[in-house]
């Protein structure tokens, strides 16, 4: 599902790019946006919204949300 949620977000309005990481005990997905009004329509995706329901009553025993400005990224590579 999360591979198919990356696909559905590309498709949308004001979406910069995601990553993902997961183990067999965690999985974090990072989406990233150009205004909160871009995440407020991803928010309200019907198919989003299915995809959430599904991981709070089947997948996920806790889930968190954080929405977050990113103000600098570095990337340093050895």
């Amino acid at each position: 599902m999360a591979d198919k949620m990356a696909e559905l977000a590309a498709q949308q309005e004001g979406f910069l790019g995601v990553e993902s990481a997961r183990d067999e005990w965690l999985g974090i997905t990072v989406s990233y946006w150009e205004s909160l009004d871009a995440i407020k329509k991803w928010k309200r995706n019907s198919a989003h919204q299915v995809a959430q329901c599904r991981g709070k009553t089947e997948w996920y025993k806790k889930i968190a949300l954080r929405v977050c400005k990113v103000e600098r990224d570095k990337f340093f590579e050895m």
